[in-house]
């Protein structure tokens, strides 16, 4: 199977389920503590996990993602698309990460990143194994202008072959120059052949870095799925003063989360964008933001919140794991 089969035709299939938040007990979104149950264990995880997901597709949603480094988030989708009649659900997951956590919020170190070809055999095998012929795009996880992924020519053929049994092979970017990680990658090509179909980096109201490049991928015939567009909770909830984003969605009659979500929507290049949501009172929320529409001058008030892209990204290095 290939991302091609998302029919985003509906604007609720505009909105993706991401499954970093739910799928291990640890991760830097802010409010874990309040949002998620006070043991996390393996089964509650897996139950709330199962909840978003049935939300998720009863209101529209039918594109999943997650990662190998996500604890045991491709365990717990196989397991939900096992029990349940969904053939129209469309599933991603990434690698070049390995979770290392085990299970405990307090490791020391939560994943590890390796871009070689020995790490994309073994954790392609091990996806297979929990996915199989579900999957539909595989991603390289957090390319950056510095990963060795942008010139083994090695690790481009074996994309290549696995482009060549069907699914769909991408990327996600991640740091201050995504913007360049993006128009290396898209300039790759196996035989003449571009080798990524599918990009997926973060936007949102206080990043917006990125894109220049993802208008160009999608130009190019790429599909675009925007990551991290709740700036890992940052945008999630009313500020301390009213501020500009709480403004508009006074304006909108909308949640806050719904009206940086839409941001993201509006933008001519977008494709997917992922919903983080750790509980079904935010990815209600989330969904909200299919219905909401802003007017040119609400998105240029709203463009007026970015930040520098060096200021962001070391801002979002500081948050915990917890």
């Amino acid at each position: 199977m290939s991302l091609e089969r998302l029919d985003l035709s509906s604007p609720v299939a505009r909105i993706g389920f991401g499954l970093a938040a739910v799928g291990r007990p640890g991760y830097i979104n802010l409010h874990r503590d309040r949002d998620l149950p006070a043991g996390r264990t393996v089964d509650e995880l897996r139950q709330r996990t199962y909840e978003l997901l049935d939300a998720a597709y009863a209101a529209g949603v039918r594109y999943a993602d997650a990662a190998r480094s996500y604890g045991r988030a491709e365990e717990f989708l196989a397991g939900w698309l096992g029990a349940r009649d969904v053939p129209d659900m469309v599933i991603g997951s990434k690698w070049g990460y390995t979770y290392t956590a085990d299970w405990r919020v307090d490791a020391a170190v939560h994943e590890t990143k390796d871009h070689g070809v020995a790490t994309f055999d073994r954790q392609l095998a091990e996806t297979w194994e929990l996915l199989g012929e579900r999957l539909d795009l595989y991603q390289i996880h957090s390319l950056t202008v510095e990963s060795p992924a942008l010139t083994d020519t090695a690790l481009h053929r074996r994309l290549a072959e696995l482009a060549a049994t069907g699914v769909t092979v991408g990327f996600s970017a991640s740091g201050p120059r995504q913007a360049d990680a993006i128009d290396a990658a898209l300039a790759i090509e196996v035989d003449g052949v571009p080798l990524f179909r599918s990009v997926q980096a973060t936007w949102n109201v206080l990043e917006p870095s990125a894109g220049r490049a993802l208008a160009a991928a999608r130009a190019a015939g790429c599909q675009v799925i925007v990551k991290e567009a709740m700036a890992n909770g940052r945008l999630a909830e009313p500020s301390p003063d009213p501020g500009v984003l709480a403004e508009v969605a006074e304006e909108a009659g909308a949640p806050q989360d719904a009206v940086a979500l839409a941001a993201v929507l509006h933008q001519p290049w977008s494709g997917v964008v992922l919903s983080g949501a750790a509980t079904p009172a935010q990815l209600a929320t989330n969904l909200a933001a299919a219905r909401v529409r802003l007017s040119d001058e609400q998105l240029g008030r709203l463009a007026a919140l970015a930040e520098p892209a060096e200021q962001y990204w070391k801002h979002r290095a500081t948050l915990p794991w917890q």
